[in-house]
């Protein structure tokens, strides 16, 4: 049924027609005014929903453009310092130099020669050591899922040493009586010193004394 009374808007500011730019103008991480730098490693790492969702979104971006003659990137890990705090690799990367004038101060300069003035002011992006993880560098290690135990394996007894729970070789179990081997003991000792003095009775002398 037609009413006269307007049409209610929805409170708030109308939505925008660039809402990529919008919000790359306002992203702190891996966006220039060129470019947006998306790690490897940190978008395979995202739930199984959202990677779905990029996947298509990324074919969508990919196939619109495909008739473009696409270059291969180079992504250079970089962070803003001072001039001044940069060693002689570091300005030669940048395409500066430094010198000692007639009055022993330091002169920055462009690689043109043009000197740079106000170099303690002065920040420049230089390489450095990506801080992000690489993909596949924690490949080896072993990380259980989180609230799994840990199972240490047992620990591996050197040669010859025994292991718990196990006897020895040569040891009677226990609650067995230990068997003393012929000829050893109180009684073999005995019977070895009887015989021993009958052979020398026999013909070859006195058997030397001492303690048996």
């Amino acid at each position: 049924m037609f009413t006269p009374d307007p049409i209610p808007r929805p409170a708030g500011p109308p939505a925008s027609t660039t809402p990529v730019r919008d919000y790359l103008a306002t992203a702190r991480h891996g966006v220039d005014q060129s470019y947006v730098v998306l790690p490897r490693t940190l978008v395979e790492s995202m739930p199984l929903p959202w990677q779905q969702q990029m996947t298509h979104l990324l074919a969508e971006l990919h196939q619109a453009y495909a008739h473009l003659t696409w270059p291969i990137y180079r992504v250079v890990p970089s962070r803003y310092e001072k001039l001044v705090d940069l060693d002689e690799d570091q300005l030669a990367e940048v395409g500066c130099m430094v010198e000692i004038d007639v009055d022993g101060d330091l002169v920055y300069r462009e690689r043109t020669g043009a000197r740079i003035n106000n170099a303690e002011d002065t920040t420049v992006l230089v390489s450095c050591l990506d801080p992000i993880p690489q993909q596949h560098a924690t490949d080896t290690q072993y990380t259980p899922p989180r609230g799994v135990p840990v199972q240490t394996p047992p620990a591996t007894p050197a040669p010859g040493m025994p292991v718990q729970g196990m006897p020895v070789p040569g040891t009677p179990a226990q609650g067995m009586p230990v068997q003393q081997a012929p000829g050893y003991g109180p009684q073999g000792a005995q019977n070895y010193q009887q015989a021993y003095s009958q052979g020398y009775s026999a013909g070859h002398g006195q058997p030397p004394t001492g303690q048996w």
